[in-house]
């Protein structure tokens, strides 16, 4: 006969198995904090552009009472490089999303 032990630690080791193929996990590229420095970064080369926009615009002189000024908020960021977004998903995972996906593609 099979002990009592021996059946709960296969019962605990068969659910465990049942919840890792159900998740839809990753695994991240980056640690914690690697992100947080590379958010520091980001960050850091912002204040440096906005001191240097600041130095330029002291170094101009007097502003045109008819000229638009540029609010730090209002900025749109250009992109230099063609960028692409996209993801992959398995079979499972589009049966499960695909009425929401087909609503993201089809609005507009």
């Amino acid at each position: 006969m099979v002990s009592r032990k021996a059946v709960a630690a296969l019962l605990v080791v068969h659910a465990t198995a049942m919840l890792a193929s159900q998740t839809e996990a990753f695994i991240p590229i980056f640690t914690y904090s690697e992100l947080q420095r590379m958010q520091e970064r980001e960050r850091n080369k912002g204040q440096k552009k906005s001191l240097n926009v600041q130095q330029k615009s002291e170094e101009m002189g007097p502003v045109d009472p008819t000229e638009p000024i540029e609010d730090g908020e209002n900025k749109m960021m250009k992109l230099t490089a063609p960028v692409e977004i996209g993801m992959r998903i398995n079979s499972r995972q589009l049966e499960k999303h695909q009425a929401a996906l087909e609503a993201l593609l089809t609005a507009k």
